[in-house]
């Protein structure tokens, strides 16, 4: 692998001749092609790869958030590199016979600033969650001015709803109405919050699952 200066018409993606250019860790590369094989992954090589698409097709979904959120941008790796390494070393899991998404596990957002006290998620009818925290601006960095972030997931549809900063710290509750095809179905959501500059962000706190109510 090589990196180059972008030419008069800027870098490249994709395939020409033996090469393939793409973007790394936020450079321009040149990767050479691989070359194919007839061998079988062995049983190690397929779970790891069982194990990559589990958390791909629970984070995909919801990469902009992580991507705005998770962790920082500095040193190489991305937001969603931090976000991918995280869930694949400690929130996917193997339940013979297949890779699950351990629900506690799952961070939405990542950081030093300090989280929600105590926030709370009920199901109130009308296809609404309520979701109610304490105050506690003024502890460390933490102030009445940051953004609640909130991310719903109903594991049954693979159906996600996201709500970002639409209320402060200071306000202490948080009502999301959801779309009518959420009910009857049980949810995990998953709050943090971030300052108002977005240059810190809190870990966020999984919160006990639901059945949202019509």
């Amino acid at each position: 692998m090589g990196t180059y200066n972008k030419g008069i018409l800027g870098p490249f993606t994709g395939k020409v001749g033996t090469v393939v250019g793409t973007t790394w860790r936020g450079k321009d590369v040149l990767r050479s092609l691989p070359k194919k094989t007839k061998r079988t992954p062995s049983e190690t090589q397929q779970l790891q790869r069982e194990r990559f698409l589990t958390a791909t097709e629970f984070l995909t979904p919801i990469n902009p958030v992580l991507g705005k959120y998770f962790g920082s941008k500095t040193g190489e790796k991305t937001r969603l590199n931090q976000a991918m390494s995280y869930h694949m070393k400690e929130a996917v899991v193997f339940q013979d016979p297949d890779f699950v998404i351990d629900y506690t596990k799952v961070i939405i957002s990542k950081g030093d600033l300090p989280g929600l006290q105590n926030p709370t998620m009920t199901a109130v009818g009308g296809d609404k969650l309520s979701f109610t925290w304490e105050d506690n601006s003024g502890q460390g960095e933490a102030k009445a001015t940051d953004g609640v972030i909130v991310v719903i997931y109903a594991p049954a549809s693979g159906l996600y709803y996201t709500q970002l900063e639409t209320v402060t710290r200071s306000a202490l509750a948080l009502g999301i109405t959801l779309p009518t095809f959420f009910e009857g179905l049980e949810v995990q959501s998953w709050i943090g919050v971030t300052s108002a500059d977005h240059k810190s962000n809190a870990t966020s706190s999984p919160l006990a699952p639901v059945t949202v109510i019509a």
